[in-house]
């Protein structure tokens, strides 16, 4: 499995978001990538930092969802969003 989270020096969400993901992956490998070493990973993620993705799959962005990368990591089917759909 690969965790990569993305960043940037002096972001609060990415302070943030770097606590949820060293309390979920635990023991497990996991890479901090910051977006600012790399003219192509600063042009993809720009303002959107941070990012997590498990195995090349973005499961969120900004804002790290604890439950969405818990359920990645353990490998249950991601929660399903529903929305209600307006009457007519």
């Amino acid at each position: 499995m690969k965790i990569n989270f993305y960043t940037r020096p002096g972001c609060t969400l990415c302070d943030e978001g770097r606590i949820i993901v060293q309390r979920v992956c635990g023991d497990r490998p996991w890479n901090e990538i910051n977006v600012d070493d790399d003219p192509e990973l600063q042009a993809e993620y720009g303002e959107f930092v941070p990012v997590i993705e498990v195995d090349g799959r973005r499961l969120g962005q900004w804002r790290i969802d604890e439950a969405r990368l818990r359920e990645a990591i353990e490998g249950k089917a991601p929660r399903r969003r529903f929305f209600r759909r307006a009457r007519r």
